[in-house]
């Protein structure tokens, strides 16, 4: 009897000493959680294309070169447009200083392309007249900015820069102990989520992963999509930095409905420069790939793969971007993903619980090792066991 007593109190003060430490590890960890959520949804969407190259590798290269080599492709895809990105507004920088300067001194006349534009072209011209096309109150309009506020923005700016940086190292450090020990750490992940939740808990990770896969899918690449076929028509309509238009639309399209953002306003542009009709076909062609993107094409990417109405995916995507910001976009979906797999289960007649109790297995994978499988939620057949 005091045997079983005392073997209940361990249970008990075990798992209360393994909350704390959870707690005080997520309080510890709190700023650089993005990181490794990022480090994870990298690791999960490129895990079946590392995979492939695995299995090509080369015997007698080392086998650590490989998760490097992608570790590094993976930072050279963010690190090269923010640096293009930098040059570029450091070029910008100059005129912008030069552009006050002449506007302090000899005012800056109302622009041709205001009495173009299709709405507010008088109330527009009359306040360009009064506080920009006169040298006196132009000075004292770009006067009033202060200075100070100006050093403490900036200085706000570049700390803010500074963490960034910092996670986004920290996220490549992660991601690439991720490549290297990703069949291990998946393998300790069924066995804890079997532990701790039984079947259902393999189930609900390989939805989530199924999520995170759609969501790229569906977000990332029909975005890009988006950005391409857009841009084909920034060319011919002939607006302005058609490229950097495009690449601005790109990743507007990630979310939802955001591509117009960008090529309305590319519209107005032509419309200003004398080109109504070019303006109106690219906004209605503008229009048209948005809503062949996101009423079709995106719904069976994302909608396929997690199994939800493209409402919940739509829900889970705004909702996780407002709560989580650009996370959010793979975070939300996600927890929807899980949230709507468990109410099913919950609310299943006992049969077709018993039926889908058990996820299916890789051919030749055991119950007790599921290798890569949980990253990669329906990987080729066959097991991928190195």
């Amino acid at each position: 009897m005091y045997a079983g007593i005392n073997n209940r109190s361990q249970v008990v003060a075990r798992a209360l000493l393994g909350a704390v430490l959870a707690g005080l590890g997520i309080y510890t960890l709190w700023s650089y959680l993005p990181a490794l959520v990022w480090a994870g949804i990298f690791a999960i969407a490129l895990w079946p294309l590392y995979q492939l190259a695995q299995r090509r590798w080369p015997p007698r290269w080392p086998e650590i070169l490989l998760p490097l080599i992608f570790t590094l492709l993976v930072g050279l895809v963010f690190i090269l447009p923010l640096i293009l990105a930098a040059v570029e507004v450091g070029k910008e920088a100059r005129g912008v200083v030069d552009w006050v300067l002449h506007a302090q001194h000899d005012g800056v006349p109302v622009p041709d392309w205001v009495s173009r534009l299709p709405f507010g072209s008088q109330p527009l011209t009359a306040w360009w007249q009064a506080n920009l096309a006169d040298p006196a109150q132009a000075a004292e309009l770009l006067g009033r900015i202060n200075r100070a506020d100006l050093f403490a923005v900036s200085r706000h700016l570049g700390t803010e820069l500074l963490h960034r940086i910092v996670l986004f190292i920290f996220t490549l450090l992660t991601l690439f102990f991720l490549f290297r020990d990703g069949d291990a750490v998946a393998e300790r992940l069924l066995r804890a989520s079997r532990l701790a939740f039984g079947p259902g808990g393999e189930r609900v990770g390989r939805q989530i992963v199924a999520s995170v896969h759609g969501t790229v899918d569906g977000l990332v690449m029909v975005g890009i999509g988006e950005g391409v076929a857009i841009w084909v028509g920034y060319l011919i309509a002939g607006a302005p930095q058609p490229t950097l238009l495009g690449a601005l639309t790109a990743v507007a399209a990630t979310i939802p409905f955001g591509a117009p953002l960008v090529f309305v306003v590319a519209s107005l542009l032509i419309m200003g420069n004398g080109a109504p009709l070019a303006a109106i076909l690219l906004a209605a062609y503008g229009f048209a790939v948005v809503f062949v993107a996101d009423h079709f094409i995106r719904p069976f990417l994302i909608g396929g793969a997690t199994k939800l109405p493209f409402l919940w995916v739509l829900l889970g995507i705004l909702g996780g971007i407002e709560t989580w910001g650009v996370l959010g976009l793979f975070v939300g979906p996600a927890v929807m993903a899980a949230l709507i797999l468990l109410w099913r289960e919950w609310t299943d007649p006992p049969a077709q619980a018993e039926s889908g109790a058990t996820a299916p297995r890789l051919p030749g994978q055991s119950p007790e090792r599921m290798d890569s499988a949980l990253l990669t939620s329906n990987p080729p057949g066959g097991s991928t066991a190195r």
